[in-house]
């Protein structure tokens, strides 16, 4: 398939027809550029890492790939890029991968993630694959990015190149694969569930201070015949519902599929067959008034900076998916005062307990 370059016809999913929401940056356009002839030289040899929304993976295509491989975490990421294909028109040529997938590519095009552990967990499994003359072009924009990552990369390749800044985005040009030990992860045990331990992941072998004030309010929740872990990176409040409510049907969700691998290994580690665990964006695929009760831990950041906006859509979804009558229990940092936009979206929302830090509140679902 010939795909032109015109890559600001490319939009967001799921606001395709949205004109200001281009899905391209100048990241997208900086790794196409240093990676134009590795990709000449090496057409159908192509591994795409974290694309966005599809500029890199359409963007390689147009500059000669063939049958590039995709390895998306987010559904969101793997939405876009099959409606930005569609909308360019006819079938593009990529295949989704999981992480053991990457044997003998010689060209790794990588939206940098931010977690230094998940950069480290695909850069080892990179250089155990690749071929030996694989060229790894990775870049972010630089407030995202940090010293780290360059270090990341040298346990796992000879040379680390770092590219003159551009339109406020980096890259990172790696060669020569070694790929270096796996990390050693003690596993965390929390009142009776063992927690998988994933890199990258949200709770993915720590507990952090949200979930611990949930998990201390536990025992106050209504009683439940399905409950919904909305978010659930590691799986730990999940797993807790289904100790609570043995004979409930409890969904673990996330958009994330290291995570929804995660929770699916915590709640076998733990014994708990009453997990459903659902890959989706928001639990969209969660039917209208379904749901007795919902569990959130929202994220609250967007690299270094406050953002609410990933909380404000899981707020609607839940409140979506709530039957009348049922409740949703949240925990939130103390700062960002969510409480009116929970009895707007939600319902009726009182105070379950606060610490100078965090907020659990639970909001009923109105009639």
């Amino acid at each position: 398939m010939s795909i032109a370059l015109d890559f600001d016809a490319l939009r967001r999913w799921p606001d395709a027809e949205a004109p200001n929401l281009v899905a391209v940056d100048a990241t997208d356009r900086l790794l196409l550029d240093l990676a134009a002839d590795a990709i000449g030289a090496a057409p159908e040899d192509v591994l795409v890492i974290d694309d966005n929304y599809g500029a890199l993976t359409l963007g390689a295509i147009a500059l000669g790939a063939r049958q590039v491989r995709v390895h998306q975490d987010s559904i969101v990421a793997e939405r876009a890029l099959a409606a930005n294909a569609e909308r360019l028109g006819g079938e593009a040529e990529f295949r989704s991968v999981e992480r053991d997938d990457f044997d003998g590519v010689r060209v790794v095009l990588w939206q940098l993630p931010r977690s230094l552990e998940r950069l480290g967990d695909l850069a080892r499994r990179i250089a155990l694959a690749a071929d030996p003359g694989v060229v790894v072009v990775a870049g972010g924009r630089i407030k995202h990015m940090s010293t780290g990552m360059n270090d990341v990369l040298r346990e796992h390749f000879d040379r680390v190149d770092v590219t003159h800044a551009r339109q406020k985005s980096r890259a990172l040009v790696a060669r020569g694969p070694h790929p270096g030990p796996a990390p050693v992860v003690e596993p965390l045990v929390v009142e009776g569930v063992r927690v998988e331990p994933a890199p990258g992941v949200f709770n993915g072998g720590r507990l952090d201070i949200g979930t611990r004030a949930l998990l201390a309010v536990i025992d106050e929740l209504p009683d439940a015949r399905t409950a919904v872990d909305l978010g659930c990176g590691s799986g730990i409040l999940a797993a807790r519902l289904a100790q609570r409510y043995p004979g409930a049907d409890v969904i673990a969700t996330d958009v994330s599929a290291a995570a929804v691998r995660a929770a699916a290994r915590t709640a076998e580690l733990s014994g708990l067959p009453n997990v459903r665990v659902l890959r989706d964006d928001a639990g969209q695929s969660i039917p209208d008034s379904s749901v007795d009760l919902v569990l959130l831990n929202p994220p609250f950041h967007d690299g270094g900076a406050v953002h609410t906006g990933i909380a404000s859509k899981l707020f609607a979804s839940a409140s979506r998916m709530l039957r009348p009558g049922g409740e949703l229990w949240t925990v939130y940092n103390s700062a960002l005062a969510y409480r009116p936009e929970l009895q707007r979206v939600v319902g009726p929302t009182r105070q379950v307990s606060r610490t100078p830090k965090f907020t659990v509140t639970s909001s009923t679902r109105r009639p």
